[in-house]
């Protein structure tokens, strides 16, 4: 290879004990003259160094012993050179019975032995695009925390909110649920409020939408925040919930959060014939492509009661269990998502999560549609608990509970541990 010299003048003066003869591809040069007219284009004459590039540098390149064909010509004749030893075979402890082995024919834990191997045959994966984060707003600038849900806020829509978005956008959570905190005085036994179309929900929307315009927000259609019963629905004097009048107020409910910028609405309420309503008052409108997440099998379920402690929307008389399935109930689940799929929703939801795993892969085994699980309030409220008495380890049973809903079928997990469990995934530190 022949050696490439580039001439540089040298303006750096003189540093005692510098020898050029230590530096490799350095040396000082006096034999080289140079003419005026080639002086003159650095400006100035002086000392030069030469660099020189060259293919071999002592300490640097080590030159090999043999060439290729001569390595390969030693193995040939027999001279193959040595390698490590096998390692011994690590001893059983004393008393392990000497036994002839069992001649099996499969043995399962062979694809089990190291974490790499593990990790190849992992069959379900989780990642923070699969989380849904639910987030309770109110009109209030602070950040109220919520004393059944360690770590949850009701969260002042304007600061709070958009602060917690942020946080959740920068470890890949880009999809949230809203659920409000209505004040009393806005509350009236028809829910009116819930399509106001200045209401909380709607400008909410429409900040996040502002700061985060790819940002994917799902909705609550249900008449509880805003009905004084506290019920999902308009409630007959007789305590009846009246269905399709009930249907009626979330038609134009969800139209309003359509109108405000959301992406998928989410009809919780577990009225009879809703979703094709929707459906349909969405179309007419023109918000075609506004997607319904339907909560199919939504059980009713004592695991919500943080949530209500959250939206301080208890019923004020009776239970839901006129509207929501009974808790012992597999093969109803099948009929109210044949009729979801025939009225048009795009997802299909079981709620809660954890307790409902049978649900889970039985809508994934019976719909080609995504299927998303909810897990619920209680459900993350005894992690924390048990985390905090020490009783579990927090994160671990955070991160097993979350990939059996995946493992179950859930294409998308509503959790409140999205952050948390988002910051896990990412390798960064838990919560404290």
């Amino acid at each position: 290879m022949a050696s490439t010299i580039v001439n540089i003048p040298s303006t750096v003066p003189s540093v005692k004990g510098f020898e050029n003869q230590n530096y490799v591809g350095l040396r000082p040069i006096s034999s080289l003259k140079f003419n005026s007219a080639r002086t003159s284009i650095f400006g100035r004459s002086g000392p030069l160094f030469v660099a020189r590039a060259c293919k071999k540098f002592d300490g640097y390149v080590k030159k090999a012993e043999m060439s290729i064909e001569e390595c390969e010509a030693a193995v040939v004749a027999g001279n193959a050179p040595e390698a490590p030893p096998v390692p011994p075979k690590p001893a059983a402890p004393v008393g392990t019975p000497v036994i002839q082995p069992y001649q099996l024919t499969r043995r399962p834990r062979r694809n089990r032995k190291s974490p790499a191997l593990r990790a190849s045959f992992q069959e379900t994966s989780i990642s923070p695009a699969n989380f849904v984060y639910p987030l309770f707003i109110h009109e209030g600038q602070e950040d109220t925390p919520i004393g059944a849900m360690p770590g949850c806020y009701r969260l002042g829509w304007r600061h709070g909110l958009v602060e917690e978005v942020a946080r959740a956008r920068d470890v890949g959570v880009n999809s949230i649920v809203l659920f409000p905190k209505v004040p009393d005085a806005l509350k009236c036994p028809t829910g009116d409020e819930a399509y106001n179309d200045n209401g909380l929900v709607p400008r909410t929307i429409r900040l996040l939408k502002d700061k985060f315009p790819d940002l994917v927000i799902y909705t609550d259609v249900a008449l509880d925040p805003y009905s004084s019963d506290g019920h999902d629905g308009i409630v007959r004097e007789d305590g009846v919930i009246m269905n399709d009048e009930t249907v009626h107020q979330l038609c134009k409910q969800a139209v309003s959060q359509a109108r405000a910028g959301a992406d998928v609405v989410s009809p919780s309420d577990m009225m009879d014939g809703r979703v094709g309503a929707i459906r349909a008052a969405l179309d007419s409108e023109g918000f075609h492509h506004v997607s319904i997440m339907s909560y199919t099998a939504k059980y009713a379920s004592s695991f919500y009661g943080p949530f209500r402690e959250a939206l301080d929307s208890n019923p004020r008389f009776g239970d839901k269990k006129t509207y929501q399935m009974n808790p012992a109930n597999y093969r109803e689940a099948l009929v109210e998502a044949h009729e979801d799929e025939a009225e048009g929703a795009d997802i299909l939801l079981v709620k809660p999560g954890l307790p409902y795993l049978d649900i889970i892969r039985l809508l994934r085994n019976q719909s080609p549609l995504p299927i998303a699980a909810y897990q619920v309030s209680g459900e993350y409220s005894i992690i924390k608990a048990g985390g905090v008495l020490k009783m579990i380890d927090e994160e671990r049973v955070m991160m097993e509970s979350l990939m059996c809903l995946r493992r179950a079928g859930a294409d998308i997990i509503l959790t409140y541990f999205a952050l948390q469990a988002a910051r896990c995934l990412c390798g960064e530190k838990k919560l404290t």
